[in-house]
């Protein structure tokens, strides 16, 4: 049993109205079954939905109270990506890297491998924070599912490893 009430459903965007409170969450944190968060008030709370729920911003939880808590996209670390679009694109699908697509710019969450990646192929990449809001999975829903293609990471205390423990083909 907990003392924090507890949001057991999501109001859809459009669906509710009357927020007195907001929760800002980063992509990550945006994808969600059962967690405890708390407000931009200080007031804590739990979710406890009855499956994973993809959130996108402008939802809200629905506390037993009948209170409603807005859903808000966090400022987070992003790399903002401008150059031949299509390409560039192409080559961040192929690793699998959740992507904001804009008329004239990809955003990315900031990774150090896939700027230096970018860089090489010529992109202009810039850091930033704000909200990141990438394309949905297949059909427009969802997520996409990144992992990694077999680069090491240098974690700057003498070792390193590599995620290169399975392979597949792209064709």
């Amino acid at each position: 049993m907990s003392d924090f009430p507890t949001a057991v459903k999501i109001a859809k965007k459009g669906a509710w109205q009357g927020a007195a409170d907001h929760v800002a969450l980063d992509y990550e944190g945006r994808f969600l079954r059962r967690k405890r968060l708390v407000a931009a008030s200080g007031v804590g709370f739990l979710v406890d939905l009855p499956e994973v729920a993809n959130l996108t911003g402008g939802e809200a939880f629905v506390l037993a109270d009948g209170r409603f808590i807005e859903v808000r996209p966090a400022l987070e670390p992003v790399l903002v990506i401008r150059g031949d679009l299509a390409r560039l694109a192409w080559h961040i699908g192929n690793r699998h890297t959740p992507c904001q697509i804009g008329t004239d710019r990809l955003v990315i969450r900031a990774d150090h491998v896939l700027e230096g990646m970018l860089k090489g192929l010529g992109a202009q990449v810039s850091p930033g924070v704000e909200p990141f809001q990438p394309e949905g999975g297949a059909y427009g829903m969802g997520r996409t599912m990144g992992h990694e293609h077999g680069h090491s990471h240098h974690h700057g205390d003498g070792h390193s490893h590599s995620h290169a423990s399975h392979h597949h083909d792209h064709a």
